[in-house]
Formats: C-alpha cells, structure tokens, sequence
C-alpha cells in the first residue's frame, strides 16, 4: 500500500509561485501515475493534474494548463507539482493520489480512479 504526503502549500501573491511535493511510502511508487487535485471552500474536489508511472504522459485541467507542471522523481518516490502565474481562483486544499492500476500506460483524469489519497495542503493566492 502506498501512502502519500503533501507539502509545499502556502500564502503567495497572484502572479507568484510555488512547488508542491507529493512523498510516497512504499516500493510499489514508481509503478503507479499519480494526480493532484483540489478542493476549494463549498465546492467539489477536481482534477488538477497527473502524471503517468514513467513521467512519460502528463495531462492538465484547461484551468491550469500552460501554468501548472508537473514532474516525478521515482528515485526520491516523489511527484511535484510547479505552480506559476498563481491566481486567486486557484486558492484550494490540494491533494495527491494514486492510480487504479500498476504500469498503465495512459493517464487517469476521473476521481474515481485514484485511491491512496493524501491528507492536503493549503494553497492560498491572494489578491
């Protein structure tokens, strides 16, 4: 079982920047595609961002597209996700995830094929 742990959160400036991590316990990290979602005060969690097992397929939500990145290190059983040109709009608790199935080679988007989830953390873009 993989457990995952997000840090980087913060207060940062529209415009500004900041670099999330997701940390993962467990040797089975690098055969799974990992997402970042998010969830903002009294709206649903959606879908940020994820990456394929390999890091060779990534795919984004159009809200995020062109200033959000996301990257793994499997040496470091980490997935990060880069986020530049911060706006308010993207104020949420951003968590991770872990895929439905082991070494798949195309990306999962929908909610409902993650599991493991991590615990969250704060981003806040102020005005």
């Amino acid at each position: 079982q993989v457990q995952l742990v997000e840090s980087g959160g913060g207060l940062v400036q529209a415009g500004g920047s900041l670099r999330l991590s997701c940390a993962a316990s467990g040797r089975t990290f690098s055969s799974y595609g990992i997402g970042w979602f998010r969830q903002a005060p009294g709206k649903e969690r959606e879908f940020v961002a994820t990456i394929s097992w390999n890091g060779g397929i990534t795919y984004y939500a159009d809200s995020v597209k062109g200033r959000f990145t996301i990257s793994r290190d499997n040496a470091k059983n980490t997935v990060y996700l880069q986020m530049n040109s911060l706006k308010p709009e993207d104020t949420a608790v951003y968590s991770c995830a872990v895929g439905a199935n082991a070494y798949y080679n195309g990306i999962y988007y929908r909610e409902a094929n993650f599991g493991s989830w991590g615990q969250g953390t704060q981003v806040t873009v102020s005005s």
